[in-house]
């Protein structure tokens, strides 16, 4: 007997494939969803900037600093000036020391980093020929020692010297630029050409500080100590972290921010005519003047994180413009100095370095040299630019507000010159956009009697705006 086409066998039957394809295709879905849902970010990870993530922030970071039991008694108030940055935040670390100081310099009240004991390296050979000092292998293994510590949510490992002053906002800043899923291995080298041609340009210089990704720093954790066992010749531990990191097959990515400062003297050139990307680090402090007259190094430094506590990315950015009636030349650095040139001079020679300081050992043409363009300056000290130091910074509904006091020499200046004694610059907070390629802001003289203020507001450029003198 033939059965019908509705048959209750036959509907039955068909009714259980589409329930069956019917659950199988919720499935995917619901499983294409959780997977989409829970991926923070695009599976393709070929291009650094093809990514979405939570912005970076400073308890992404972990800081490594090299010290020793003597040097961190003498050099502690300069951690302290930058460790302290985020008062509501706890800054992740540690200062790697051969031995802990004397117990009443132990104590800290979270405005310091705490003290990690390093361990043992007389198993290593030091073999370097001229000197130097064996520490170079403790210190090298601070990178190791850091990542050991397993802070969680590491996405950067950024290290330094205990006279290495960090800027922790614009470190954020600039290392959200890289995926650090990524390996990245981030710094910058030496501004003498000699020392940097024999260390190379590829090798990030220690004093000066870098940053290591966190994918990156667990693999080189692994394996530093078998590889720092064939490197016993070299001179310092930042070669011996770089060896390792080329034999990863990993190049330097240059960001300018950091600075060895390999130099002598009064560095205000070098600071005036900051490259256009953010101030990240500055090293050396005991080898080089107060960078503001009339202080200690210590003072001037915090004097500096004034400005940096209100807007730390536009520290040390150069805007220049022009006071056309008078034929001056305004270069404002901002947060630090304004320079006033007396005449009319192209952007490209103001953006040089002025060769306000010493080379860091005599004797050698080579070292005269550097890794950046510079001025040379007028004989005459009169001749020079007009300098105006920090005063004063403040942050209110107006925008921010900065006065910059001139300094005053033994000079016969020309009457307008002679009666101005405050700058006065108003400008917004600036926001660096990590997809953009950085823009020079540009600034308006304001209308100007000849008085003893004179007032610049800073802005972005307009679209096809050139800075030229008129």
């Amino acid at each position: 007997m033939k059965r019908s086409l509705h048959s209750p066998i036959k509907t039955k039957h068909i009714l259980m494939k589409f329930i069956l394809i019917s659950s199988s295709f919720c499935a995917i879905s619901l499983c294409v969803s959780v997977l989409l849902l829970a991926t923070p970010k695009i599976v393709d990870v070929g291009s650094s900037s093809q990514y979405v993530y939570d912005p970076t922030t400073v308890d992404h970071l972990v800081f490594g600093i090299a010290s020793s039991g003597t040097s961190w008694n003498k050099r502690k108030e300069y951690s302290r000036i930058w460790w302290n940055f985020y008062p509501t935040k706890t800054m992740k670390g540690c200062v790697f020391v051969d031995t802990l100081p004397n117990e009443e310099n132990v104590s800290n009240d979270g405005s310091l980093p705490p003290l990690c004991v390093s361990e043992d390296t007389s198993q290593f050979l030091y073999t370097y020929k001229h000197g130097g000092l064996r520490s170079a292998i403790r210190v090298a293994r601070v990178v190791k020692e850091t990542v050991a510590l397993n802070h969680s949510g590491v996405r950067w490992y950024v290290f330094g010297d205990d006279d290495t002053i960090f800027f922790p906002q614009n470190l954020v800043k600039t290392l959200s630029k890289y995926d650090h899923r990524l390996w990245y291995y981030v710094g910058s080298y030496s501004e003498i050409y000699e020392g940097t041609q024999v260390f190379g340009f590829g090798m990030a210089f220690g004093g000066g500080g870098f940053a290591i990704s966190s994918s990156l720093a667990q693999v080189l954790a692994k394996v530093l100590d078998s590889c720092i066992q064939r490197y016993p010749h070299l001179y310092g531990s930042d070669a011996r972290v770089y060896s390792c990191i080329t034999e990863l097959g990993v190049g330097l990515t240059h960001e300018p921010g950091f600075h060895q400062v390999d130099l002598r003297g009064n560095i205000f050139g070098l600071l005036a005519a900051h490259p256009l990307t953010p101030l990240l680090s500055l090293h050396h402090p005991d080898h080089t003047d107060p960078i503001f007259p009339k202080m200690t190094t210590e003072k001037s430094l915090k004097h500096l994180f004034e400005a940096v506590n209100v807007d730390s990315e536009r520290v040390l950015q150069q805007t220049v413009c022009y006071e056309r009636r008078l034929s001056w030349t305004i270069s404002v650095s901002w947060g630090y100095a304004v320079q006033v040139f007396q005449n009319n001079m192209v952007l490209p020679e103001v953006l040089r370095v002025g060769k306000t300081f010493k080379q860091w050992k005599e004797g050698n043409v080579l070292l005269g040299i550097y890794t950046f363009n510079t001025r040379e300056l007028h004989p005459d000290p009169c001749e020079r630019p007009t300098i105006f130091y920090l005063d004063k910074v403040s942050s209110g509904k107006d925008g921010i507000i900065s006065s910059y006091k001139k300094h005053s020499q033994n000079c016969t200046y020309k009457a307008p010159m002679q009666k101005l004694k405050m700058m006065k610059v108003v400008t917004n907070k600036l926001h660096v956009d990590n997809k953009q390629t950085p823009r020079r802001h540009c600034c308006d003289v304001l209308p100007f009697e000849t008085g003893d203020l004179m007032e610049i507001a800073i802005r972005e450029c307009k679209y096809e705006e050139l800075i030229y003198m008129h």
